[in-house]
């Protein structure tokens, strides 16, 4: 008689086994002959029975629990080495089995692997002590397991010190990838690291916060809250509890503590998201109790119990809400769901778990679905040992295809098949059937550097002696009354993404975003969480981005700022706003006048220009020094005025290294010209000898000028080369950016200033002692003026420019450009082209003369100049200075004294006759 795949698709049995473990061979589960033994761990029973006798003895006891879906990985490695053996891969050389049952408990696979340790083809299967194991041959040459993480850290520790390879299917703890503590153990999953990831992953973009975690008080639990505990933080993820449950079904506390953690579940309002990481018996308990409560969360399933169909069948599993987990990626098991079509068939001698499996399933199957469960978990020792004969040997078709998890299955075979290939390897120039033809450390060597293909893809152990692979997102889905487990996506634990394989599938995956799960209500863009009282991050107030910060996404932990101070924001922005770029544009109305006022400026220097050209030979354009000074002095006006269109537009690094040197080296040059007038000015009407001879020494225009400005051009020279100026943005406005020139170095900057004000404040000083002379053309009080307005104009600078900021601030140093150049400019050259353009009469070689002999006279005290001709001046000079000196009451022995206005008392001799002429030409001459 056949039940369909339906009735039972995994169950497990509370009962002993019936065979007790009275010598070695007993304690081996199934087994096979072949060159190379292979050893495999399984829990296929959930937990080992404890005496009752006091005091406890050191006795291995029987197990309980019967694990269909372990004990189809037990198939799984049996078939797998038998395919091996039917295959060319080993060439000639055949793989034999000895699996254990570890009944889910340390002690009795550490019993186990003691049994892999002993020496090959001991009678004792005694252990033997060595400092060195490089040649020791154990029992088998590599062990397959086992189920459990903390089962596979005791015995990977064990097998370690012989360095036997431990290749487990299932165990996924993220410490075992720690190869100085666990350096021959592999698995053929990826670690709990990856899970815990995707598993945050999946909560992250289902919009959920505020969750809980239940796990087992075990290595295997403690290890993977750790995990998951570190992945939420790093991604904003709050526990709002953790439950722990006892490891073993066995504790006094077990029951307890699963009420304890429902009424968690059901006072916890605000939790709807639920991750488990339990074994498959635990989590069997919790559900049944989690539905007498009414409880209705979405579960996160571990790879542990993700796809178990025992789990799936529990009556009103639909009540429980939706159940989303993660599992081991699968690959093609036809030919495994073949075998067991052809199990029956298999001998049971030397296979303990498939007799124990076929016992149980004559026992309870005349029973329907629900109560076949409950049939085989009351099933005693007593009963099983005593319906043993009575009842006929039934097979179920399809059963145990039912019952598959396919993950756990291709895992278990990619496991055997990794340690053939290391084989292979191995066996390339040695003869395998000699059992010492290689040992296990060299076996694990070989096992680092494997390369399987599996489903057409390269697959191999990373360093860490993990195999990269992803996992199958998979939903528990209500399909036509009943519960299935289909495959919702695929995640890639290299690329932390999931892989859809259609828009329906899809749809599933962004349905569980309907579900809240949160602490607080989320913070929309432009607003910031605020931690409150509560010691969970997750729980939250919702305030405004402050001014020049934004957040653009929901739930963010802080406001990000403005970047690279370009850019700024409103309270309560999603966004930053670019900053108005500021300068002192060709548009803007004050550019505008003051480039007008420039152009004025050169306009005049050119009608100047002009102007003296005209009147080339006038003795105002000569009294100025003549055409060429008044051309360089006329070039220096016209090049500080173009050097004010430096100050305006965009600044570029051009720009800025020009204008200041351009500005300094043309105003120095006007200025030196300038200095040389002063002097040649004070030269030409000094009387005092003392002062003639130190002007005459300081009067040489061409080196005087060259030597001023050259000194204007190295300062120029080295600011531009130690300290050049460059262009600056400037962010004092908030919402703004002022680009401006820097001028590098400030004190550069003011060395050249103060060269100019040095140069301009010792042309002051000459011309100031000139400020006497003839009136009509006596340039020095004129250059007084426009000294002065220079000085007042560039002291009224210093505190503007350094209380101004602004785009206008160029400006204010291009209006004091302007106004010094124009008053230095104006008091040079205007005075004499109103002589030129509206007194002509005195722009004459006659008037000229007249006004030399004049201030002589006047300077001389009693010098006549006549204005009839040259010569009759000169006799009329001569003889009045005669007369005076005979006359004077003071003359004795020929001497004279007179007095010159404004001059004290000189006694001299009387001067001879054509003294007078020789002092006329000279300043004829001078000027």
């Amino acid at each position: 008689m056949a039940f369909v795949i339906f009735l039972i698709p995994c169950f497990v049995i509370s009962t002993d086994i019936a065979f007790s473990c009275q010598n070695a061979e007993d304690f081996v589960g199934a087994s096979s002959p072949g060159d190379v033994i292979i050893g495999g761990l399984f829990a296929v029973h959930s937990e080992m029975l404890h005496p009752e006798e006091d005091p406890i003895k050191p006795i291995i006891q029987n197990c309980a629990g019967f694990e269909i879906q372990v004990f189809l990985q037990t198939l799984a490695m049996i078939h797998a080495i038998e395919n091996i053996n039917n295959s060319t891969l080993l060439s000639g050389v055949t793989l034999g089995y000895e699996i254990y049952d570890t009944c889910a408990e340390v002690t009795k696979a550490m019993a186990s692997a003691l049994r892999f340790l002993s020496k090959f083809n001991s009678s004792e299967d005694a252990v033997e002590f060595k400092c060195n194991y490089s040649d020791y041959i154990p029992r088998v040459k590599a062990v397959t397991g086992a189920s459990y993480s903390e089962v596979s850290m005791a015995v990977s520790r064990l097998l370690a010190l012989q360095l036997i390879p431990q290749v487990s299917p299932a165990s996924s703890a993220e410490i075992l990838s720690d190869k100085i503590r666990f350096p021959s153990f592999f698995r053929t999953i990826p670690s709990d690291f990856h899970q815990t990831r995707a598993m945050t992953r999946l909560i992250c973009e289902s919009g959920w916060n505020w969750i809980g975690v239940i796990a087992t008080d075990d290595d295997n639990g403690r290890f993977a809250l750790e995990s998951f505990g570190v992945q939420a933080m790093a991604n904003n993820v709050c526990i709002a509890f953790k439950e722990m449950l006892p490891a073993y079904l066995s504790d006094s506390t077990f029951h307890t503590k699963v009420d304890n953690a429902i009424e968690k579940i059901v006072k916890e309002t605000r939790v709807n998201v639920i991750v488990v990481f339990m074994r498959q018996f635990h989590v069997l308990k919790l559900f049944k109790k989690a539905i007498e409560r009414n409880v209705n969360k979405i579960w996160i399933a571990s790879d542990n119990w993700s796809a178990a169909v025992k789990i799936s069948t529990i009556p009103n599993i639909r009540q429980l809400g939706t159940v989303v987990g993660f599992g081991f990626k699968s690959g093609d098991i036809s030919s495994f769901q073949e075998f067991l079509r052809n199990l029956h068939e298999k001998p049971t001698e030397n296979n303990k778990f498939l007799r124990e499996y076929i016992m149980l399933l004559s026992i309870c199957a005349h029973l329907e679905y629900h109560d076949f469960q409950t049939c085989i978990a009351n099933q005693s020792q007593d009963n099983l040992l005593e319906n043993d004969g009575s009842k006929p040997h039934i097979w179920k078709d399809d059963f145990l295809n039912a019952n598959i998890e396919p993950g756990f299955i291709h895992s278990t075979i990619l496991a055997v098949y990794a340690i053939a290939h290391a084989i292979k390897g191995q066996c390339k120039d040695r003869d395998c059937k000699d059992p010492s033809a290689f040992t296990p450390w060299e076996l694990l060597e070989e096992l680092k550097n494997v390369i399987l293909i599996d489903d057409d893809k390269e697959v191999k152990f990373d360093s860490n002696g993990d195999m990269s692979s992803s996992y199958d997102v998979l939903l528990w889905k209500e399909i036509d009354g009943h519960m299935e487990i289909i495959t919702m996506a695929e995640y890639n634990a290299e690329k932390g993404g999931f892989i859809f394989e259609d828009e329906e599938k899809k749809k599933d995956f962004l349905a569980l975003k309907k579900v809240q799960s949160t602490c607080s209500q989320h913070c929309r863009p432009g607003q910031v969480k605020k931690v409150t009282e509560s010691p969970h991050t997750c729980c939250y107030e919702c305030i405004y981005c402050p001014e020049n910060h934004y957040s653009n996404q929901t739930d963010m932990d802080y406001c990000y700022r403005c970047n690279n101070k370009t850019y700024w924001a409103p309270i309560n922005s999603t966004t930053c706003y670019r900053k108005t770029i500021y300068f002192l544009a060709w548009t803007d109305w004050f550019a505008i006048f003051l480039l007008l006022l420039s152009t004025f400026g050169v306009l005049l220097v050119l009608s100047i220009c002009v102007i003296f050209t005209k009147n080339l030979d006038t003795p105002v354009v000569k009294a100025s020094g003549g055409l060429t000074v008044c051309y360089i002095i006329l070039f220096s006006h016209f090049l500080i005025f173009l050097s004010t269109v430096f100050f305006i537009d965009v600044p570029t690094e051009f720009k800025c290294k020009t204008r200041q040197a351009l500005f300094g080296i043309s105003f120095t040059l006007c200025i030196s010209c300038i200095l040389i007038k002063s002097l040649k000015i004070l030269l030409a009407f000094s009387f005092d000898p003392k002062l003639q001879n130190f002007l005459k020494c300081m009067y040489k225009p061409i080196p005087t000028v060259i030597t001023c400005t050259g000194i204007q051009v190295i300062i120029c020279t080295f600011w531009l080369i130690f300290s050049t100026p460059f262009v600056n943005q400037n962010f004092s406005i908030p919402r703004a950016i002022i680009l401006e020139c820097n001028e590098g170095s400030i004190v550069a900057f003011g060395i050249m200033l103060g060269y100019i004000a040095a140069l301009a404040f010792i042309c002051f000083i000459f011309a100031f002692k000139g400020r006497k002379l003839p009136e009509n053309y006596n340039e020095a009080k004129f250059i007084t003026f426009g000294m002065l307005i220079y000085f007042i104009a560039w002291i009224v600078f210093i505190p503007v420019y350094a209380t101004t900021f602004g785009k206008y601030l160029p400006a204010v140093e291009i209006i004091v450009v302007l106004i010094s150049n124009y008053g230095i400019l104006c008091c040079t050259f205007l005075p004499k082209c109103y002589i030129i353009i509206y007194k002509q009469e005195t722009n004459t070689k006659s008037a000229f003369l007249k006004m030399v002999y004049s201030y002589s006279s006047k300077s001389a005290g009693s010098i006549a100049v006549s204005q009839v001709s040259l010569e009759s001046k000169s006799s009329s000079l001569q003889a009045t200075i005669t007369d005076s000196c005979k006359t004077e009451k003071d003359s004795v022995n020929g001497n004279c004294h007179f007095q010159v206005p404004g001059q004290p008392l000189i006694k001299g001799k009387v001067l001879p006759k054509n003294t007078a002429r020789i002092m006329v030409r000279k300043r004829l001459s001078s000027i």
